[in-house]
């Protein structure tokens, strides 16, 4: 196997890295629910207000994994770095290239002074729980998730706040 590099990712990489995000689509069982397209993906990347980020595994000029995170705040704790999604094509998941990306982001969270990391986990997703729990990771059973899809949202009934 030719040596993988771990690197930031470039708006260049966006056509693969979206490929790697329905590829994990369809391993979580849920191959319909990528909505998000390439022109969001480069306003939202890398455009005047972006709001995330990214590091590549690379092998000869092909993407073959992905962490995508972004900055988020707690009330509690001050700066956080949210890793939103760690993917691996899946002919290479359980090479090493996972932890090596998660390393990134660890470092990522260092360099920008961030108080906390946070991710989640499919309870399902037995070697990406295995993972976590080998590095020493809090899986925490507390909490639930909770989200509004954009169709809730709209029809969601509030006060608009004026600036």
């Amino acid at each position: 196997m030719s040596t993988i590099t771990i690197r930031r990712g470039r708006e260049a990489d966006l056509p693969q890295v979206l490929a790697l995000i329905q590829e994990l689509a369809v391993y979580e069982r849920a191959p319909d629910e990528v909505t998000n397209t390439l022109e969001d993906m480069q306003r939202d990347g890398f455009g005047p207000d972006a709001i995330f980020k990214f590091f590549v595994a690379e092998q000869e000029g092909k993407i073959q994994g992905i962490a995508l995170y972004y900055t988020g705040y707690s009330t509690w704790k001050g700066r956080m770095l949210y890793l939103e999604d760690l993917v691996v094509t899946e002919e290479l998941r359980g090479t090493g290239i996972g932890k090596r990306l998660f390393d990134a982001v660890v470092a990522e969270a260092r360099h920008t002074g961030a108080n906390r990391m946070k991710w989640q986990v499919l309870e399902w997703n037995e070697p990406a729980i295995g993972f976590y729990k080998k590095i020493g990771a809090n899986l925490d059973p507390e909490w639930h998730n909770g989200n509004l899809t954009i169709e809730q949202l709209q029809a969601y009934e509030c006060e608009v706040v004026k600036e």
